[in-house]
């Protein structure tokens, strides 16, 4: 096997995908701590010491305890070499998470086990389904009181709809939480060793029970956590490698990431199954092998403003095939035009360094100045590719938007074009008067938005809801300015496209019966 094959053959991609608060910035942390790329855990709680997760980016998500933009980490561990692509929890943010989910291999699911699966975990999910990535959950906070786990087995199966393999056990909850009984590895992991004055792993005899001697055995918790696992034996699915393969069965850790337990058992037990890179789909319908040889990749994600001391930008690729050298050529593929790719970086937990080789699977960053857009495929050689479309959305809530003090016109300008190419929010001008309208998902990007204006690039803003509206593209040929009224607004996009912002569902049908030739499209 070549070097390539061998480097290709050792990464491990994945996006953790969770409810906010479910805890998932907690069990990233964990896992950069094993993986040596932080030496220490700064929970997003610890606010007064402004001790903050590592892989939360911008002030505003220091502020309100929540990552609202997707970062990347990597490490090493077990001979795998790990790319962990954290994603937004709040929904406002689904648009950037559903794009991170194209770029990844596999993706964890982090539950809580007091509330179980929430409306943007299913959301995700589904996603992932789509995808048919393998699909892994880790049922968090069992240092606290949660429900039944196998309450939450059935609610994963039901809502989710794919089937659950419990890989270990919780021996009680909450306070009376003593340990996990791991089936997969055969052992019982104790909570707090020193109780028993035991060591933390406990091996399984025959029966696949512990020494009738030891202490754990007069705890009432420890026999109703045997009794458990007995019925999930005889009546629970049947552990299959090619239905984890094929997202159709999802291995369930339990644990608790604030008090880092059965986070190590669940890291080693997941790179065991999760899937190394594999193929990924042209828009012609073809697959381009990890092995090829000529590199290519897609951009995933743009951020404007990573090192504020530097007024950078930087794309995402998720590189599908060959080895990215530094200085390499590559071509745009939406331009036609040629780049050399000097400045490029890769992503540890607290630092970035300048990149040199990355091979499929790898996630690096291109220092972009204006060139590249999300969705863009890069390609090196003769290899001539174009990956997939990624998802976009419409924005259903939409604001006027001015520059507080007319002297910053440079700056409000400048903050505008750089953030929206980052697609959390859209821009448009109304069509006569060309006054800016920037339209979201949800209202978190709005704020985001503002702040960062603020903090980035000095610009205050006058901000005026103008509430929901709906928008529908139209054929430029079929304009009328006299079709716009107070109840469908025209406007052009940043691509220079007619579009209407529609009050309402009564408005658009009403245009629909007047302009029955005129077709309305939800996205161009």
């Amino acid at each position: 096997m070549n070097k390539q094959h061998q480097e290709v053959d050792s990464r491990r991609t994945f996006a953790i995908i969770s409810h906010p608060d479910a805890g998932k910035t907690t069990i990233t942390e964990q896992l950069l701590l094993f993986g040596g790329a932080i030496r220490q855990a700064g929970t997003v709680k610890a606010k007064k010491t402004g001790n903050f997760a590592k892989s939360d980016w911008m002030e505003i998500e220091k502020q309100r305890g929540i990552s609202v933009t997707s970062s990347v980490m990597q490490f090493d561990y077990d001979d795998k070499r790990v790319n962990i692509l954290d994603t937004p929890g709040h929904e406002d943010f689904s648009e950037d998470t559903y794009r991170t989910l194209m770029a990844v291999d596999s993706a964890v699911m982090v539950i809580d086990s007091a509330k179980g699966i929430e409306a943007q975990t299913k959301k995700l999910f589904q996603v992932c389904r789509m995808r048919g990535i393998p699909i892994f959950t880790f049922i968090n906070k069992l240092d606290r009181d949660g429900r039944e786990p196998l309450e939450l087995l059935s609610e994963l199966e039901e809502v989710l709809g794919i089937e659950s393999y419990p890989m270990n056990w919780p021996i009680g909850m909450g306070k009376g939480l003593e340990g996990l009984y791991d089936v997969y590895n055969k052992r019982v992991e104790l909570y707090r060793p020193a109780h028993y004055n035991s060591e933390r792993f406990i091996p399984l005899n025959a029966e696949g029970d512990i020494p009738s001697d030891h202490p754990l055995q007069q705890n009432s918790v420890f026999p109703q956590a045997l009794e458990d696992v007995e019925l999930l034996v005889e009546a629970g699915n049947e552990f299959s490698k090619e239905k984890i393969a094929a997202g159709e069965l999802t291995p369930v850790f339990f644990g608790s990431a604030l008090t880092n337990f059965g986070v190590q058992t669940f890291l080693e037990t997941f790179l065991q199954f999760a899937p190394k890179p594999s193929d990924h789909k042209t828009e012609e319908d073809q697959e381009i092998s990890p092995y090829e040889e000529e590199f290519s990749g897609f951009i995933f994600k743009i951020q404007a403003n990573m090192n504020p001391a530097h007024r950078d930008r930087i794309a995402f690729v998720r590189i599908c095939s060959g080895t990215f050298e530094r200085g390499m050529d590559v071509t745009l593929e939406r331009t036609g035009k040629k780049f050399k790719l000097t400045n490029s970086t890769q992503f540890m937990a607290d630092t970035r360094e300048n990149v040199q080789e990355a091979v499929a699977g790898d996630i690096i960053g291109l220092y972009d100045t204006g060139n590249y857009q999300i969705g863009d495929t890069l390609y090196g050689g003769k290899l001539k590719v174009s990956y997939e479309k990624l998802p976009q959305f419409t924005p259903e809530l939409f604001m006027k938007i001015t520059a507080k003090n007319v002297m910053k016109q440079k700056s409000f300008h400048k903050g505008i074009q750089q953030l929206v190419q980052e697609g959390a929010i859209q821009l448009y001008k109304t069509y006569l008067t060309e006054e800016y309208i920037i339209g979201a998902v949800g209202q978190l990007q709005f704020e985001v938005f503002q702040h960062r204006m603020l903090n980035e690039y000095n610009t205050e803003l006058i901000m005026t809801p103008m509430g929901s509206k709906i928008a529908r593209w139209i054929n430029p040929e079929d304009l009328d300015e006299r079709m716009s009224s107070s109840r469908n607004i025209l406007a052009r996009d940043r691509f220079d496209q007619p579009l209407f912002l529609f009050e309402n569902q009564f408005a658009m049908r009403w245009f629909a019966d007047k302009y029955p030739d005129v077709e309305l499209k939800s996205l161009l």
